[in-house]
């Protein structure tokens, strides 16, 4: 039987290394799914009830803004999270994206 489609997606987000970020339509092309990057962001919505955790905060979107950190309580949290992990936020947007963009079709 297949896995479904969310819980493929929790399961490439705990592979996100600390530190670093990776972004919607890069989850979805890497699960066969180029184009689905809005049913990934779906997903990760529902992350927070999912065990064990899936480290949602590292995702944002194809050009470093944190635009799922509306789903955060509060909202500030994602930034705060990211921070933490030693990655620059300036005006929420993650700064040398490049630097700290995480590509699983490269890494894995």
């Amino acid at each position: 039987m297949e896995q479904p489609f969310y819980d493929q997606v929790y399961e490439l987000v705990r592979l996100i290394p600390p530190g670093r970020v990776t972004s919607y339509g890069a989850i979805a092309k890497s699960l066969g799914a180029g184009g689905s990057s809005r049913l990934v962001g779906y997903a990760l919505r529902f992350a927070g009830t999912v065990h064990p955790p899936v480290p949602s905060f590292r995702v944002v979107n194809r050009v470093g803004l944190l635009t799922g950190k509306f789903h955060f309580n509060p909202p500030e949290l994602m930034e705060q999270l990211l921070e933490k992990e030693g990655i620059p936020i300036k005006d929420n947007k993650v700064q040398n994206f490049k630097l700290y963009f995480w590509d699983p079709l490269v890494e894995l």
